[in-house]
């Protein structure tokens, strides 16, 4: 700021016309003027900032198709992975992996064509926005009990 001020006495020292500087008000109030209407704005810092949970990473992942955030809670309760590390298996179908459930037998296949990793977080939601987008909720009828409720019971 010592510096701001410098320039601008130099300015006046000197005759010169700069923007910042206005006709018959002194530069200290310019700046303080300034520096009242300045907005600051504060960028979190990633380092000390908590990761976000699974489920917030479904919900924003899925923000613009909430019925897929609701189908991923009601296949896995948000959970991509177990209590060891190892990816979430369907305990009706061990073939249904991961936070979508997305069944190996019928989908792995196209799954690696279009490069989605179905064991990794990304992937498997990938995968889910993909298969929306051809069969809508078909795939995760077998939970609609549970999914065609989550919502109704969140707008209550």
């Amino acid at each position: 700021m010592t510096l701001g001020i410098a320039m601008f006495a130099a300015a006046i020292a000197s005759g010169t016309s700069t923007s910042v500087i206005t006709d018959n008000v002194p530069v200290i109030e310019q700046i303080a003027e300034r520096a009242d209407s300045t907005e600051i704005t504060e960028t979190p810092n990633k380092l000390n900032s908590e990761p976000l949970t699974t489920q917030e990473k479904v919900e924003e992942y899925f923000s613009d198709i909430p019925i897929l955030a609701d189908v991923a809670y009601c296949e896995s309760r948000y959970r991509q992975y177990d209590a060891n590390g190892n990816v979430l298996r369907g305990v009706v179908n061990k073939a249904d992996v991961g936070v979508m459930q997305i069944n190996e037998k019928y989908h792995a296949a196209t799954a690696v064509k279009l490069g989605y990793d179905l064991y990794s977080l990304e992937g498997n939601m990938a995968y889910a926005r993909y298969l929306y987008s051809k069969q809508g909720t078909k795939p995760w009828v077998h939970s609609s009990a549970c999914w065609n409720t989550t919502r109704e019971v969140a707008l209550r």
